[in-house]
């Protein structure tokens, strides 16, 4: 058997960034940013008034103003604001030539077209310099996912297209002759197809699409079809049949299919067996069946190959640290992910880590990480995890 981060290498080493395209920037949310995003032009434009009020070269209590024109947002005043004048000014409008401050509505008494500052004159200019929020030259770096903020950010440097990182397609197949879809009615040896429904949220999250392919029955002619069903996915993810019985059929007929194969056994629980390959033109992870073994598969091994796809770096999902709320016995021989809680007060690992228990996982927001042969722990420990 290999380890974690021995597995991980090998499958970085099938796994490369699928190249790029070109979206508009309403369908560029939760991409990965594939080039730096340069602004043209400052922001604002030009100085703009952060208030209501009258736009004047200088003002003090008592002064009267002569109103000689309006400045509204997409209107400017074309004139220049001399002594003793003042020009009506609305928030995010350009402040006319001349004007130093803007003395708000609410400092201002008014009579026709004349003005007379208050008493409560404060001392804030209220305009905002050009270029106050970015400069032209101002950058969004490449190799980050876009999210709404960036979104509004890109649409003020006046971006309308944006170059991405191509998002992975992926081939889901589930095997097994005791497996029915969600909705189906399973016969009194049958059991619901889980896993393929969980990875494909975990991947539609990660910024993959997915694709479910119909179950692949335990003969080598279904398991055949299926896979011929593949066609343009850059990575196919079976789960279940990675194993040696006899009715682990996926490397031998992955195999025949001319897959040039790399398989792992890997030093884990929950999840041992780990197949990985080059099928035709597509990248391939065998995960073990057992549910809660290829969700956490999905989580350890799937999701950085994702991330690594879409150029995000080739790196091991990302640990926390937390103290442990109680004992934990001697860890054996394998690098155990144990379903847990996270609170405020730390990690609770639960007591029922069998790789059936789907309701378990359900339970869980980490994965607690003890290395092989990890000593008893005591409360207060400090313990890795993955957030799940």
């Amino acid at each position: 058997m290999i380890t974690v981060t021995e597995a991980l290498d090998r499958l970085f080493a099938l796994a490369a960034p699928l190249g790029t395209e070109t979206v508009p920037l309403l369908q560029a949310a939760g991409r990965v940013l594939a080039a730096d995003q340069v602004a043209l032009r400052d922001q604002p434009p030009f100085a703009a008034s952060a208030m209501d009020g009258y736009a004047v070269i200088e003002a003090a209590s008592g002064d009267v103003l002569q109103v000689i024109g309006e400045s509204a947002a997409g209107h400017r005043f074309d004139g220049a604001v001399g002594s003793g004048q003042a020009v009506r000014i609305f928030t995010g409008a350009p402040v006319p030539s001349g004007a130093e401050r803007v003395v708000i509505q609410e400092e201002v008494q008014r009579d026709g077209d004349v003005i007379t500052i208050g008493d409560g004159l404060d001392s804030g200019t209220h305009i905002r310099p050009a270029g106050n929020d970015f400069p032209a030259g101002h950058r969004v770096s490449a190799g980050q996912v876009l999210g709404p903020n960036d979104i509004a950010l890109l649409a003020s440097m006046n971006k309308a297209d944006i170059l991405v990182a191509r998002q992975p397609k992926v081939a889901l197949i589930s095997t097994g002759d005791e497996l029915v879809m969600p909705g189906e009615t399973p016969g009194p040896d049958q059991i619901i197809a889980s896993n393929t429904m969980g990875l494909h949220a975990l991947l539609t999250e990660l910024g993959a699409l997915p694709r479910l392919l119909p179950i692949a029955r335990d003969t080598t002619a279904s398991l055949t079809t299926v896979l011929d069903l593949v066609e343009d996915a850059d990575l196919v993810i079976t789960i279940g049949g990675a194993s040696v019985g006899d009715h682990d059929l996926v490397a031998q007929v992955a195999g025949e299919l001319g897959m040039e194969q790399a398989f792992h056994k890997v030093a884990m629980r929950p999840g041992k067996p780990l197949m990985s390959g080059r099928l035709r033109e597509a990248m391939m992870i065998g995960l073990p069946g057992n549910p809660v073994s290829a969700m956490v598969c999905g989580h350890v091994f799937v999701a950085p190959v994702i991330r690594a796809m879409l150029g995000l770096g080739a790196f091991p999902a990302p640990r926390k640290s937390a103290p442990l709320c109680h004992d934990i016995d001697v860890n054996g021989p394998r690098e155990h992910y144990m379903r847990a809680r996270l609170d405020n007060n730390g990690l609770t690992v639960f007591n029922r880590q069998d790789s059936s228990l789907l309701s378990v996982l359900g339970a869980a927001n980490a994965l607690a990480v003890r290395p092989a042969y990890d000593p008893a722990r005591q409360i207060g420990d400090v313990l890795e995890y993955l957030p799940i």
